[in-house]
């Protein structure tokens, strides 16, 4: 994609982009944030994303959840759930989306140009857009940076996501559609917006939480309709090198459901993959007979 392409890109996504913020649609380009906002300064905030399909949310209750125990973690006030709620309908409300994006941010609000928090009311964000439909399978690239699942925020959705960013943007660069990280012990951990499963003679695996992993919407049905569909999944530590050796790969987001890897790095993993086709087919089933599950 050459420059004018990626710009024509930007300026469409800035436009079509429905934002909401404190009680008030607002134009996508308008200023509507305080520049002291503690998520702009230090990124103090939490936040969630789910998928749009035809105009409606997925599994928005979990997300909710997820949300209060992020907030939680980082100490945060507990979010008004209601206040979300009204920005979410605000945003979805006019021409459905097809497929798209929701996200939802709670921020610590207005306060000092440092790590310390004023006394201040949270800020509320919503946001939504359509966006491509992910594509039938994708390569991952392993990066030389690591997770450390002893952080404060390991586990936390926040958004400081700049490692995330120089992560991506490094998988991107060498065709992969999402970076895979180790954690600290050398241990298989997480992509940056993904989690990761692997299929070992027969088996379904994946991280556990405490790799430092963030405890995935998608992930956690996933392995719940696995194990319902008498597919048994297992949190298990994994060597970093097991994607090396692994009959297949999967990973799993909001907005890729049960996407097949073809790729890590330079190894080749050829369809068919009959484990992850068929949770992939069983996760499309569930999720379409329940929105909120």
């Amino acid at each position: 994609m050459n420059t004018r392409e990626r710009t024509d890109e930007t300026d469409s996504m800035s436009t079509n982009t429905r934002v909401w913020v404190d009680g008030d649609l607002v134009e996508p380009t308008r200023a509507a944030v305080s520049a002291l906002d503690h998520a702009v300064t230090v990124g103090d905030g939490v936040f969630e994303t789910a998928k749009i399909v035809d105009g409606a949310p997925f599994a928005v209750s979990r997300h909710q959840q997820r949300l209060l125990r992020s907030a939680a973690g980082l100490g945060l006030p507990a979010p008004d759930l209601a206040v979300v709620e009204k920005g979410i309908a605000a945003v979805l409300d006019g021409p459905p989306i097809e497929f798209g994006r929701l996200r939802w941010s709670v921020t610590g609000g207005v306060g000092p140009l440092g790590s310390d928090r004023d006394d201040a009311a949270l800020t509320y964000i919503v946001l939504a857009a359509d966006q491509a439909r992910p594509p039938a399978s994708g390569k991952l690239a392993v990066v030389p940076w690591t997770r450390n699942e002893r952080s404060a925020v390991a586990g936390l959705k926040t958004t400081s996501y700049a490692e995330n960013v120089v992560a991506l943007a490094r998988a991107k660069s060498v065709g992969a559609i999402e970076a895979v990280f180790a954690n600290t012990r050398g241990e298989l951990c997480e992509c940056t917006g993904s989690n990761v499963f692997v299929v070992v003679d027969g088996e379904v695996l994946t991280p556990p939480l405490d790799s430092g992993a963030l405890g995935g919407i998608t992930r956690e049905l996933t392995i719940e309709w696995a194990r319902e569909a008498d597919v048994p999944v297992r949190e298990t530590a994994l060597p970093l090198d097991v994607l090396g050796s692994a009959d297949e790969v999967f990973i799993t987001s909001s907005t890729k459901d049960v996407l097949p890897v073809h790729a890590v790095d330079e190894r080749e993993l050829p369809a068919p993959w009959p484990l992850t086709e068929r949770l992939q087919a069983v996760f499309r089933e569930r999720a379409a007979g329940d929105l909120d599950p």
